[in-house]
């Protein structure tokens, strides 16, 4: 394999060391390289793979007014709200009645449009001194037509007058519950069939001054009562006080 130089009388090698080193270097960086974009596409899969979602359970303390709350990642909706600090609103999304996140083995929950057991949450600094049970009776039953007829597990439907302003909507109530006046809003059947889920809403006080909107499908109407008591409990619950995170 050796050349011979008839003028020199000597034997050079065919490749030079330089040339080896350098298609050695050239070799190591491309398998370097391979092995990057191999776990740089993982990655970016495992991310598109969750469409917008998190599975991680990472706490994140959010301030929201005078109220500090302890969240976990994996229930906030959007990714721009997952971080600790200041925020004007939380959106969350909870599986009923487990009231939990997002997991891989619960995505199809999250992912059904719509989804029957989603229930979606708006947090935000109170802006009105009523919640929709104080709006009862001096702003909705003005607008209620006469007629009552019986709803879900002993709730009582009305009909809004035309014009108004909520055409296309049915208000549910109930009187003496565990919490007082009960009231909720929810799209008439019709329309609800063309709704992503969240066909009922209902927005009460929670913390020294939060405001929780909460919408869930028509068809856990029936459930109106465990609703009610599950996400009361949920917020009051991950309320913290400002001397219990060194954080804040």
């Amino acid at each position: 394999m050796d050349m011979i130089d008839h003028q020199k009388g000597e034997q050079t090698p065919l490749l030079s060391n330089r040339f080896l080193i350098i298609a050695t270097s050239i070799i190591c960086l491309l398998a370097l390289a391979s092995m990057a974009i191999s776990i740089a596409g993982k990655l970016y899969g495992d991310q598109l793979s969750l469409a917008g979602h998190s599975e991680s359970t990472r706490d994140v303390v959010v301030t929201i007014g005078r109220d500090r709350l302890r969240l976990t990642e994996n229930t906030m909706r959007f990714e721009s709200q997952r971080h600790s600090g200041l925020h004007e609103q939380i959106d969350l999304y909870l599986s009923w009645p487990s009231m939990s996140g997002f997991t891989r083995e619960t995505r199809t929950l999250f992912e059904s449009n719509p989804s029957p057991s989603l229930i979606f949450l708006q947090i935000s600094q109170s802006t009105m001194s009523r919640d929709m049970s104080g709006r009862l009776d001096p702003i909705y039953r003005q607008l209620l037509q006469e007629t009552e007829r019986p709803g879900p597990a002993g709730l009582t439907g009305h009909s809004f007058k035309p014009r108004s302003g909520y055409d296309g909507e049915s208000l549910y109530t109930a009187e003496n519950g565990e919490f007082g006046s009960y009231a909720v809003r929810c799209l008439i059947e019709t329309e609800a069939s063309q709704s992503s889920g969240g066909d009922c809403q209902r927005d009460i006080h929670v913390g020294q001054d939060l405001t929780v909107l909460y919408r869930f499908p028509r068809s856990r109407l029936p459930d109106w009562k465990a609703l009610e008591t599950a996400i009361r409990s949920y917020v009051e619950n991950r309320t913290v006080a400002a001397s219990a995170d060194p954080a804040l």
